[in-house]
């Protein structure tokens, strides 16, 4: 799991460096200068290419498109002035419970 978190961490540093550069030159500055807008709809994209590629079984095309999805929500992440350590605190504090339990325990909002 270290491994993991660290490379998702070092990911993040990457999209944080890269949003300063100039969009014509860089992806992921593209997408930030477009942002909220053009990242959220692209973590929405990958995530309905996650789904078709979880329903036809193919665990390498599965992986590709998890990977793209992560590295979108990254940048939506940086967008909105999200820090990984913000979400890796939240889940560790949810781990344990149950997903029930988990949901039971949000504040609800009308």
């Amino acid at each position: 799991m270290t491994q993991s978190l660290h490379i998702l961490d070092a990911l993040f540093a990457t999209i944080k460096a890269k949003a300063s550069d100039d969009p014509k030159d860089s992806y992921t500055a593209s997408l930030l200068a477009k942002a909220p807008e053009l990242p959220a709809r692209k973590v929405s994209e990958e995530a309905v290419e996650v789904l078709i590629e979880a329903l036809n079984g193919d665990s390498a095309k599965l992986a590709s498109e998890s990977a793209d999805l992560l590295y979108h929500l990254l940048v939506v992440w940086q967008a909105g002035g999200v820090q990984p350590d913000d979400v890796w605190a939240i889940l560790a504090k949810r781990q344990g419970l149950s997903g029930h339990e988990e949901k039971a325990s949000r504040t609800k909002t009308s």
